[in-house]
């Protein structure tokens, strides 16, 4: 009985969504991959963002800054990595550094657009896990202005 509970209790901790948007996966992965085009949509909005590190290969390291009314970094590696179909790294913010999570990004061809599944665990408790919604429903809002060409605020 405890391993069920135990196994509901870690499935309550991660976070899962998935946004269709209007652009192929490739250029979707791009925005990932790229410096340059991560950090025009990177950070909630009124943030942006400046990248210190990115080094877009398994194994590699990225380091992040969004700026807002302060500064908060975020590392991680970067653990697995598919052209156009999945990318796997782990999260952590600069000032918390021994608590990370394992995010994964997952982007299948839907019609003419994509479908970016989104998952992120585990958390140290539900309002954690609920504030990274908002912040990451942020992030892939100013993710589809970007690919739409329009200005990201």
């Amino acid at each position: 009985m405890t391993a069920r509970t135990d196994t509901v209790a870690a499935r309550s901790l991660s976070l899962e969504f998935s946004r269709v948007f209007d652009a192929p996966p490739a250029l979707v992965f791009r925005m990932w991959s790229s410096p340059e085009h991560l950090t025009r949509w990177w950070g909630p909005k009124g943030f942006t963002s400046t990248c210190r590190t990115h080094e877009f290969r398994k194994g590699g390291r990225y380091h992040l800054l969004i700026h807002g009314d302060d500064d908060n970094g975020m590392t991680g590696t970067f653990r697995e990595i598919v052209d156009n179909e999945k990318i796997v790294f782990t999260f952590a913010w600069d000032h918390d550094p021994d608590w990370q999570t394992l995010v994964t990004v997952t982007l299948k061809a839907e019609g003419d657009g994509t479908r970016l599944t989104f998952r992120q665990e585990p958390f140290l408790d539900v309002e954690t896990r609920d504030s990274h919604l908002g912040g990451w429903g942020e992030c892939l809002d100013r993710l589809a202005d970007a690919l739409a060409g329009r200005p990201v605020v």
